[in-house]
């Protein structure tokens, strides 16, 4: 790969489901996210590819869309990058339209579009292996002397025909092959002409012919997002074009397609040649009989995600436990050569070293449960579950497309929220990305796990333990139906979500070497998003609960500690510093607010010391059980499987107040703060993202909006759970 940016550049577009990303990741060396689902690339992709006359191109992985009618974000980005307003404000020296052998007639419509654009066009006739085992046979140099430019027969995953279309493209870059485009009626011509005279010629807009028929054709196109002139400006304008279109025979909506296809179809005569089906054709429509039924694919739906997310809490598991260990042990080496700076050990041991470990444990996690959501996307059955999914969700304003993202957040909200560009409703959308936090997320697990080990195991066994940690996974899911519903009914007053329409892809069997990759890119992405921002969050939250540093504090523990001596009690000098630090959290910024902020936790039975570590855990909510390790002066070094932690909780009281000597905890306080922390906010980064994705008004309205759910839900279960305690 050459240092700087080639200055050739080739964009790939393609519908979903025709390998154009496998065909970049063969071209360029480079892996990134394939996945057997509609919409799967959502941000463009760049990568260097060297041409056999030794000419180094940059390659453009665009998203998978349809047509240039965007109407999603995805799509968005290849009619940008197409139209030269992305990617430096520079259109694509030539585009490669990846077609689907399976789909010519469908896939050429998108073809059709772009050479209205005014770029070269080459096209790669992908996925030739699996149209002649299902009989169907092309004449590619046929359909190159109709379209008027090159065609070569490709498989991707194969490498087959890559030499050939590298060759043709190289030839394509000097000779510039323009696709043969359509002759439009005189009323869209005329139409056309009247909007390049107000808009091009009188207001000075750039725009090519293709994009003036974007403005003529799409009911909300994204073209005039970009105009110079204000919408009072242009919108009469292309209002006015499109009624004279319809006054002169022609349905705006429906007269590309009605016409682009009529040019289309006697190109494709004596090309296309279908013979007798094969027999993995009914094989195929036999296992969507069984996956897409009613009945038998919930079944099947639902327990293959309860071996998934057993598999993600079986597997990971001794990897988080290498990963506690090592953070520890770095930790204690840290603490070692800082003993003498005590306020930089801390920085340096709790804060930052803590930091990183607050989000890296929970890597593994991740990591398998995206094996196995490439595994699923890969085979083709995501696309399954996402048609299975869409009639239980239609009636809260949701569709199909919402449950990837809604079970990626399972692991983490972060990319769940992010996988929700492929959305093309957009108050979907909105709600799939509002409802995402409301999944229980990887970081939730160790709360669940402490206080299902200390208060439920106990007095019920492990079998109604197990049961209630099932149970607390899905808590926000069933709060999070009826919240879009309500979504539903304001924000998108009532409106009838678009109708779910998704291309059912073919059964494949998964690359490792792809399902790897996605696993890592998904590590990465979750570590730099995520992390990051977990990381200074987590820096802020230690300097709540460090300062100030009052040498009262110390002198005073101290004095009780000799008091304690002399009377003849056993104590060492290790519970000495765990005792002083309990004080310093008790009279830092942080103890003093959860001191203030208690009694709006108290309806559901928290004292300060549960709220102090309900308010440190917003960065990652595992910290809870590191800040509760510190109250109880037994060192933030513990874990949700700690025995003494375990044991220190069911023996706290209540140190005043009308409850003064009572405990603190008990089933319903448990049963209480593992409601709240299924149903609040999962993390500050999903706030953050949230914010990227939306705006910092819908980030902060979820924040506060969750948080007040998960405080209601919380004082209710523990005020019922009283009567019956």
């Amino acid at each position: 790969m050459s240092k700087s940016t080639p200055s050739t550049r080739i964009a790939l577009i393609g519908n979903p489901n025709t390998g154009k990303t496998s065909l970049f990741n063969t071209l360029t060396g480079m892996r990134q996210r394939v996945g057997n689902y509609s919409g799967v690339t959502v941000e463009k992709k760049t990568g260097t590819w060297s041409l056999p006359n030794g000419r180094e191109v940059e390659l453009i992985d665009l998203p998978g869309t349809y047509s240039l009618s965007a109407s999603s974000l995805d799509e968005r980005v290849a009619v940008d990058v197409i139209t030269g307003h992305g990617l430096g404000q520079k259109a694509p020296d030539l585009v490669v339209v990846v077609v689907d052998v399976e789909n010519l007639r469908r896939n050429l419509f998108l073809a059709s579009q772009a050479s209205e654009l005014g770029v070269p066009i080459v096209i790669a006739l992908n996925c030739w292996d699996v149209a002649e085992k299902k009989g169907l046979q092309i004449d590619s140099k046929l359909l190159e002397q109709r379209l008027g430019v090159p065609v070569v027969p490709t498989v991707a995953k194969r490498k087959s025909g890559t030499e050939e279309l590298a060759s043709e493209i190289a030839k394509a870059i000097e000779t510039r092959p323009m696709l043969m485009r359509p002759q439009w009626p005189e009323a869209v011509q005329k139409a056309i002409h009247t909007l390049h005279e107000e808009l091009v010629t009188k207001r000075g807009e750039k725009l090519r012919e293709g994009e003036l028929q974007r403005l003529l054709f799409d009911r909300k196109s994204a073209v005039s997002e970009r105009l110079q002139s204000s919408a009072a400006e242009h919108e009469p304008i292309v209002k006015a074009a499109r009624d004279q279109l319809y006054k002169d025979g022609f349905q705006p909506d429906a007269a590309e397609s009605t016409l682009r296809f009529r040019f289309l179809n006697p190109l494709l005569n004596d090309v296309l040649e279908r013979q007798a089906a094969m027999k993995k054709r009914s094989k195929s429509e036999g296992i969507d009989q069984l996956l897409l039924h009613k009945f038998w694919g919930l079944v099947v739906f639902i327990g293959m995600m309860y071996v998934v997310f057993q598999s993600v809490y079986t597997w990971a598991g001794p990897m988080m436990d290498l990963i506690e260990g090592g953070v520890g042990w770095v930790q204690g080496i840290a603490a070692d050569a800082l003993a003498n700076t005590p306020m930089l050990q801390s920085l340096i041991a709790d804060g930052i070293i803590g930091g990183v470990g607050a989000f890296l444990v929970f890597l593994p996690q991740i990591l398998v449960l995206f094996f196995f959501i490439s595994i699923l996307e890969e085979s083709g059955y995501m696309a399954r579950a996402a048609f299975l999914m869409d009639k239980l969700f239609q009636w809260c304003g949701l569709n199909g497309k919402s449950f990837v993202p809604l079970l990626t957040s399972f692991a983490c909200a972060i990319p769940g929220i992010m996988g929700a560009r492929t959305i093309h409703d957009n108050k979907a959308r909105l709600i799939t990305i509002l409802v995402a936090p409301l999944m229980s997320c990887s970081a939730r697990l160790p709360v669940y796990l402490l206080l299902i080990g200390a208060f439920i195991e106990p007095v019920y066994g492990p079998k109604v333990a197990g049961a209630t940690l099932f149970a607390m996974h899905f808590v926000g899911a069933l709060v999070a139906a009826p919240f879009a519903w309500a979504l539903n009914r304001t924000v998108n007053k009532g409106r009838k979500p678009e109708p779910f329409v998704m291309e059912l892809p073919h059964y494949r069997v998964p690359q490792i070497k792809l399902t790897c990759y996605r696993m890592y890119e998904s590590g990465k992405e979750f570590v730099v998003r995520a992390g990051t921002v977990i990381f200074a969050m987590t820096i802020v939250i230690w300097a709540l609960l460090y300062f100030p540093r009052s040498t009262n504090v110390e002198e005073l523990v101290t004095t009780a500690y000799t008091q304690e001596l002399e009377a003849g009690a056993l104590i060492d000098e290790d519970e000495l510093s765990k005792r002083i630090d309990a004080a310093y959290l008790e009279q830092s910024y942080m103890g003093r607010f959860g001191k203030f902020a208690q009694p709006v936790f108290a309806p559901a039975g928290y004292d300060w010391k549960i709220t102090v570590g309900v308010l440190a855990s917003f960065p990652a909510r595992e910290i809870i059980i590191s800040t509760l390790g510190i109250t109880y002066a037994l060192g933030g070094e513990v874990d949700e499987e700690s025995d003494d932690l375990r044991s220190t909780l069911t023996r706290a009281k209540w140190e005043s107040g009308p409850r003064a000597g009572e405990p603190v905890f008990n089933i319903p306080v448990a049963l209480s703060i593992m409601v709240f922390f299924a149903l609040c906010m999962q993390c500050g980064a999903t706030v953050a993202v949230i914010a990227k994705e939306l705006n910092w008004w819908w980030a902060s309205g979820s924040f506060f909006g969750l948080t007040a759910i998960a405080w209601a839900a919380a004082v209710l279960v523990y005020q019922v759970g009283m009567m019956f305690a």
